[in-house]
């Protein structure tokens, strides 16, 4: 999987990459990490990216053109490329969509800084637009990172245990059990019971029963849809 990132602070993005699974990940060329930056492409001798808004409001906005000759550059060197816009005006990013990411085989993520992207951009460039959540962030490089790593973790070798996948929160309306580690006991408190007795069919109705309280207690909604779907 290759990743260009459409930035103009690459490095708020790099450092993410120097370590733990996805530099593994990278040092066994799984993934490749790109990065472009539109201010390069700019016709404004001062390498300008942005210009008040049409029609009013506050702050800047990131105009057309440096973004239009990037992505046209980017498309000409892999036209399979597939790029995803950030803004929190779009529909929201989930565990199916980074499963689905997953086979694409060059993502790129074009973040915005200011009050945005100017809408032609998108309008002309997108394959697709999420939002990590409804909240507003200083850009979009954070929110490329969250859907790199979401997606990445899904790709064949990235993760030391695929078995890791299978139980996880989303994979189902559930989320996932609680986790413990050793000691058994700390500062008073222990690890459940039935978890020390290796009978792995109990503990796996406890992991199940204490799915569905973390989720009764979070997502109620989700745990209706999963109440519904296990009736069918």
């Amino acid at each position: 999987m290759t990743y260009t990132f459409v930035t103009l602070f690459s490095n708020l993005i790099e450092g993410y990459f120097k370590d733990s699974i996805l530099k593994r990940a990278i040092d066994k060329e799984l993934l490749e990490i790109k990065y472009l930056n539109p201010r390069d492409y700019s016709s404004n001798k001062h390498s300008k990216v942005d210009d008040t808004a049409v029609g009013g409001g506050a702050g800047m906005v990131m105009n057309p053109q440096p973004l239009y000759d990037a992505l046209d550059d980017l498309k000409k060197e892999d036209e399979n490329v597939h790029i995803v816009f950030l803004t929190p005006v779009a529909k929201p990013f989930v565990q199916n969509d980074a499963k689905r990411l997953a086979t694409k085989s060059h993502i790129a993520f074009v973040s915005g800084r200011y009050e945005g992207i100017d809408e032609r951009v998108i309008e002309k460039y997108a394959d697709e637009v999420f939002s990590i959540g409804d909240y507003i962030l200083t850009g979009g490089e954070l929110a490329s990172l969250v859907i790199c790593d979401a997606v990445s973790r899904n790709i064949d070798g990235v993760l030391g245990n695929s078995d890791s996948l299978t139980v996880e929160s989303f994979e189902t309306q559930l989320l996932e059990a609680p986790s413990f580690s050793k000691p058994k006991n700390y500062e008073g408190l222990s690890v459940p019971s039935e978890y020390l007795k290796g009978n792995h069919s109990k503990i796996r109705s406890l992991k199940l029963a204490m799915s569905e309280c973390k989720t009764k207690f979070f997502r109620p909604q989700e745990l209706k849809k999963y109440k519904i779907t296990t009736k069918l």
